[in-house]
């Protein structure tokens, strides 16, 4: 999994038609020392923090799979979804935050949840029951992709460039490579393959409906996003039952992938990257999106055993290189505040399968990755 925002407590006190520039970054001091105890980790750099960021969210995929090997898709969606609450509530509790109060903020959250969490998270679980864990582990890495690709059509300020417009052909020339599209794409499973890039696509869609809607909630980012994945708890609590049946028995290995995905990959993960983003800034901290794949794939074949073609691992360098083109923006005057990137997988956010809703909602909750 996550997911993007301004290192402020609170949002702006009215939601402009498009989203507002982040302000001035603060001094180093000043970040570092308010960042610290929002992200929990006061006594650790923020590299440490970083690695340890991707690390979880590119192991993430791996336990998807494993996850899947002893529970039904929708049980590993909303056992992950439990446990990564359970732990931002904790988080909130501990720093006495308020739950947005608007049934409209209510309202549009819902919408968060199901694009950026329990939709996305879904398909990746159902993707993994026939395809590896390293072709969806790339596949989260188009998220970038789509987002520029939807940003030209959605969001009016964020002009595309020539580069960002040849990193967009270059990312979906990568996928090609990846799915070995001049073999007619033999021995690909399409269905999964599809759904894992279907889920990839959430983010995007998700992240700019938040930016959209959820802009001056007044509401901080860890309130966001602990109500955000509240709701995508309840509506997995909803759908679970209607295609699955209870489970017999709870094997052990399963179990501990599916609680440490949420634990980890869909709680602690968020906070991570929430101190990430007040402390060295969203651009920075969406950089853990190239890092997932790398690590999806190595975990994949070192500990799963899944085997590699050539054009899968160029396949992915060519789709992170795309990637890091479309979020090229121009270069601008110190004293000229710049927009939030786009959310990554995720990653997103992103997160991402981890990540992941929200800051100051300017910006909405965080979205996890992957």
């Amino acid at each position: 999994m996550s997911a993007p925002c301004e290192p402020r407590a609170t949002a702006p006190a009215s939601a402009p038609p498009s989203p507002p520039p982040l302000p001035p970054v603060p001094s180093a001091t000043a970040t570092a020392s308010a960042s610290a105890p929002a992200a929990g980790w006061p006594a650790l750099d923020w590299r440490i923090r970083f690695a340890g960021l991707s690390l979880i969210w590119g192991f993430s995929f791996l336990l998807i799979k494993v996850g899947t090997e002893g529970y039904a898709p929708f049980q590993v969606t909303f056992g992950r979804l439990l446990a990564g609450t359970a732990v931002l509530v904790a988080a909130m509790a501990m720093r006495r935050e308020r739950l947005p109060r608007s049934a409209r903020t209510w309202g549009h959250l819902t919408v968060a949840a199901l694009l950026l969490n329990a939709l996305p998270f879904s398909l990746f679980s159902y993707a993994e029951l026939t395809i590896p864990s390293t072709l969806a582990g790339i596949c989260n890495a188009t998220s970038p992709l789509w987002g520029m690709a939807l940003s030209v059509v959605a969001l009016s300020e964020d002009r595309p460039t020539r580069r960002r417009v040849a990193g967009l052909g270059v990312g979906f020339l990568g996928v090609l490579t990846v799915l070995g599209a001049w073999q007619g794409f033999s021995g690909l499973d399409l269905p999964g393959t599809g759904m894992a890039l279907l889920a990839s696509f959430c983010y995007p869609v998700g992240w700019i409906y938040v930016r959209r809607t959820l802009a001056g909630t007044g509401s901080s980012t860890l309130a966001l996003t602990g109500s955000q994945l509240c709701l995508a708890t309840v509506q997995l609590a909803v759908v679970t039952p209607l295609f699955t049946s209870a489970p017999t028995s709870f094997p052990l290995l399963p179990t501990l992938c599916v609680l440490a995905l949420g634990a980890l990959g869909t709680g602690l993960a968020v906070l991570l990257q929430y101190g990430l983003v007040q402390e060295v800034g969203p651009t920075t901290a969406q950089m853990v999106t190239y890092f997932i794949p790398v690590i999806a794939t190595a975990a994949g074949v070192a500990l799963l055993g899944e085997q590699l073609s050539w054009n899968t691992p160029v396949g992915a360098i060519v789709v992170l290189v795309g990637a890091a083109l479309t979020q090229s923006r121009p270069r601008r005057a110190a004293t000229t505040p710049t927009l939030a990137p786009a959310p990554k997988g995720g990653p997103p956010a992103a997160p991402a399968p981890g990540s992941p809703p929200v800051e100051a909602a300017a910006r909405g909750p965080l979205p996890p990755q992957p």
